[in-house]
């Protein structure tokens, strides 16, 4: 199979998505690999060190000319054009809340293979969950920086990967660290990784306001898969929280946990809103690109190997965890709320459409 890797051009996005060990791997499977030209600048990998992986070297036209385009970050305006009709892109997609978006993806007949919904049959999702881990070490050290001294309160809403891991970082710099959860679960199992170190709580309307008006930091770490970030802080509690507090919103892909979030950029990471600094950067884990395409590749090669190796349908029938992440097959949504917000039918994905 042709497999190409574009270059990222969100602002600030470094990474790629295989590096060259990864490529020849899928070079060495007999799979022809299309790398677009300086694509691995941003951690230092070279257009030689992916020749010598055994992958063809293109410019940007041609960098998309293949069925299978494996990238990072969701499609960015003006992509979409380059996508035809049978392609599959398999990547971070970021489509709920980008209605417009999923309607171009729409038109222009692809299939779309998020990440971030690939979900194996614990629960885990496994391409999201590196990048989850770096973003949450790097929220406590980014609330601290933008705090301007250090943390002594830290209130994390959300105990997954990214939660788990900015409460275990906010407690090592010495922070007191409450952690609220959706179900009793989720708080047993944080508190059986983290000990008596750290609070914890159901994240109820009441236990958000108490925490949230005594914090320095709040760290937003919900993700609901396939639908947007509930608002667990409302603009009226933000207006009343410590003035200069700041607010770091890893789940701004999903719109954010507070009404006052709203997306930026690493050029551009903070502005203050009712007071209050917000940290709302979209792709968190590109500030450290090296940490991050190390793992992200790690996790992506073995689901990138199947679908080239297998072929896209015949590897969404034989996997599960794979089939889960599909949003859109040849142009038709497959996920009812992404479906309704773009204002499109919704279909279901069949074993007679991967036949």
């Amino acid at each position: 199979m042709r497999v190409s890797i574009p270059r990222e051009i969100k602002p600030g996005e470094r990474r790629v998505a295989l590096g060259p060990a990864e490529v020849a791997a899928l070079v060495r499977d007999g799979h022809e690999v299309i790398v677009e030209t300086l694509a691995g600048r941003g951690v230092g990998r070279s257009d030689d060190a992916y020749r010598g992986a055994g992958a063809s070297i293109a410019a940007v036209d041609d960098a998309w000319s293949a069925e299978l385009v494996v990238k990072v970050k969701e499609i960015q305006l003006g992509e979409e054009e380059r996508l035809e009709r049978g392609q599959t892109i398999f990547g971070f997609q970021h489509l709920v809340g980008e209605p417009q978006m999923t309607r171009k993806l729409a038109a222009r007949g692809v299939s779309a293979i998020a990440f971030e919904m690939v979900q194996d049959a614990h629960g885990e999702f496994p391409l999201l969950s590196p990048m989850s881990v770096i973003a949450g070490r790097l929220a406590a050290e980014v609330g601290a920086r933008h705090l301007g001294r250090k943390a002594h309160r830290v209130l994390v809403l959300g105990a997954g990967h990214a939660g788990l891991n900015a409460a275990r970082t906010a407690l090592e710099a010495g922070a007191q660290v409450t952690v609220l959860t959706r179900s009793e679960g989720s708080r047993a199992a944080l508190q059986r990784d983290l000990g008596a170190a750290v609070a914890t709580g159901i994240a109820t309307p009441a236990a958000i306001e108490r925490a949230a008006l005594d914090a320095d930091v709040v760290i937003g770490a919900v993700f609901v898969a396939g639908a947007p970030t509930p608002k667990l802080l409302p603009r009226a509690l933000v207006a009343r929280m410590r003035r200069g507090a700041v607010i770091v919103d890893i789940s701004i892909d999903a719109g954010g946990v507070a009404e006052t979030s709203r997306p930026t950029s690493h050029a551009n990471p903070v502005y203050i809103e009712e007071g209050v600094v917000h940290y709302c950067v979209a792709n968190m884990p590109a500030a450290d690109p090296r940490a991050s395409v190390a793992a992200l590749a790690a996790a992506a090669l073995p689901f990138v190997r199947e679908l080239a190796g297998l072929g896209i349908a015949r590897a969404l029938q034989e996997n599960a965890a794979l089939r889960r992440g599909v949003l859109l097959w040849n142009g038709r949504v497959t996920h009812p709320g992404i479906a309704r917000e773009a204002g499109l039918p919704y279909t279901a994905l069949s074993d007679s459409d991967l036949t």
